[in-house]
């Protein structure tokens, strides 16, 4: 079954950096719409940054100026570039992308696919 793997997660101090990143499980897929979100321990999940098939990216309050979501020139890859994180950064990052591909028999196929997570721990 066709999902997102997202990868980057790590512990990390206080004011350090991290970057994670995303990708289809299939690389035929290029990314449309993509968000990361994040979940904490006893926390609802919230969404942390969002880029659109334009390039268009919006984040949230709490993450602003810090935190920047990119993605690579073929649409296949989309990053999180995370700066100067708190502790109450911590939680499991995931990403959900809109995706369009075309299979080896030219079969166009469309998806809004999830990934497993990965943790950021930021502590010292």
């Amino acid at each position: 079954q066709d999902h997102m793997v997202e990868s980057g997660g790590g512990l990390v101090q206080p004011g350090g950096s991290l970057r994670l990143s995303c990708a289809a499980s299939r690389s035929f897929y290029r990314i449309n719409d993509m968000a990361w979100y994040r979940q904490a321990p006893g926390n609802e999940r919230e969404l942390v940054a969002r880029i659109t098939t334009t390039g268009s990216t919006n984040y949230a309050d709490s993450v602003k100026g810090r935190f920047t979501i990119f993605r690579d020139a073929d649409r296949k890859t989309v990053y999180l570039q995370m700066n100067s994180l708190k502790a109450e950064d911590t939680a499991v990052y995931y990403c959900n992308a809109d995706l369009t591909g075309y299979t080896e028999t030219g079969q166009m196929v469309v998806a809004r696919l999830d990934g497993q997570g990965t943790q950021v721990t930021v502590s010292s």
